[in-house]
């Protein structure tokens, strides 16, 4: 009996960290490089800025989406399953963000944080 629990306890902990896996990270932030890379293959960059900081600039190839309006133009995110990197000034409206997208079912969320992470030229 004890060895079957601890067989069920076991495979339980392996459930929920496959779980944290494929569900992208889990709230931590990615590198620049990672990003870029992500973004490069097809990832759906979002900037969940104002709209005035994303006038003021922001990084080539990204929506503006700001982390106030996400939940109305979620729609606009598109397929759960396309991976989506989010970013902002800091990291604070990025994480909330890549928060939101997960409890709406976005299984691939990437939060950069702050747009300075983003790598330069290249």
């Amino acid at each position: 009996m004890k060895d079957k629990l601890v067989l069920l306890l076991s495979i339980g902990a392996i459930l929920i960290a496959l779980g944290f896996w494929l569900r992208g990270t889990s709230g931590e932030q990615i590198s620049g490089e990672a990003a870029r890379t992500l973004v490069k293959d097809g990832a759906l960059l979002v900037d969940v800025r104002t709209s005035e900081e994303f006038a003021d600039g922001h990084i080539d190839g990204a929506i503006n989406i700001p982390v106030s309006q996400l939940d109305a133009r979620i729609t606009e995110v598109g397929a759960k399953t396309h991976p989506v990197v989010v970013y902002c000034f800091s990291g604070a409206r990025s994480k909330r963000a890549a928060d939101a997208l997960r409890a709406a079912g976005f299984n691939s969320v990437y939060n950069l944080g702050g747009m300075s992470r983003w790598p330069r030229g290249g």
